[in-house]
């Protein structure tokens, strides 16, 4: 079989394996909306924005927990049930079968990818529904490319950062400690506004706030555009490193 056979054999392992855990395939699935409703609960009926720029809490949530639930099933799953694995030996088992490394990888990122496809059009979907966001029906493609290269991205960041945890019980914490708060710096879960001017410039040497925005560009006539801030070249910047550490210190075996 060539190497795309196999990715997509694996790829249709990995999707049997997921829906064959109905906790863990709920929780996932759940957790943003959650999230999106948490928020909205409580800031749904207030302005957010720079003034004169503001709009709704919903028209604000709806795309930024439409990023987290990228960087979610990407990033932190994958940082997670990968480290997990190598613990438990099935990384190396793996690479004594004719299964090539890369296509296992592969088609673990493209079933990560397509599990954030459909988280945020659950998201996007629950915005129309219950709290009357309008979707850019028109942004429609450029949408679609947003939630693969961050899908892309945060994927390959994820199998990078595996090279840092060194052990499976550490892995949590540390995916965790890694990502959260960066998430609250990143105007995700709370827009500072009235942050301190130095807090910002810290968020935006990483890509969530960059990812982040390009998702509000979306969904907000009023965000300036994404390709006008240059937001998805660091995003896909961020993949790039992401792609060169894992290429370098990813390790298919337990450590000691």
């Amino acid at each position: 079989m060539s190497s795309v056979a196999l990715t997509l054999k694996q790829l249709s392992y990995e999707n049997k394996s997921f829906w064959r855990n109905p906790a863990s395939a709920f929780f996932t699935f759940a957790f943003p909306l959650m999230f999106l409703f948490i928020f909205n609960t409580i800031f749904g009926g207030d302005d957010i924005g720079p003034k004169g720029q503001e709009v709704s809490g919903s028209t604000f949530y709806v795309p930024v927990i439409a990023a987290f639930s990228v960087i979610t099933a990407c990033y932190t799953n994958i940082a997670i049930s990968v480290t997990f694995l190598r613990d438990e030996g099935v990384l190396k088992r793996v690479r004594g079968t004719p299964l090539p490394g890369l296509s296992y990888l592969l088609a673990r990122m493209i079933h990560a990818s397509i599990i954030a496809v459909l988280l945020v059009a659950i998201v996007s979907a629950a915005g129309i529904l219950l709290y009357d966001v309008t979707f850019p029906s028109d942004q429609i493609l450029k949408l679609v490319g947003v939630v693969a290269l961050g899908a892309f991205t945060f994927s390959a960041l994820g199998l990078a950062f595996t090279s840092f945890i060194p052990n499976a019980d550490a892995a949590p914490p540390l995916v965790n400690a890694s990502i959260l708060p960066l998430l609250f710096i990143s105007d995700v879960f709370i827009p500072l506004t009235e942050a301190p001017e130095w807090l910002p410039t810290v968020a935006k040497v990483f890509p969530i706030w960059h990812y982040a925005h390009a998702m509000l560009a979306i969904f907000d006539p009023f965000e300036p555009r994404f390709y006008e801030q240059g937001n998805l070249l660091i995003v896909a910047a961020w993949g790039l490193v992401g792609v060169g550490v894992a290429a370098k210190f990813f390790s298919w075996e337990p450590r000691k």
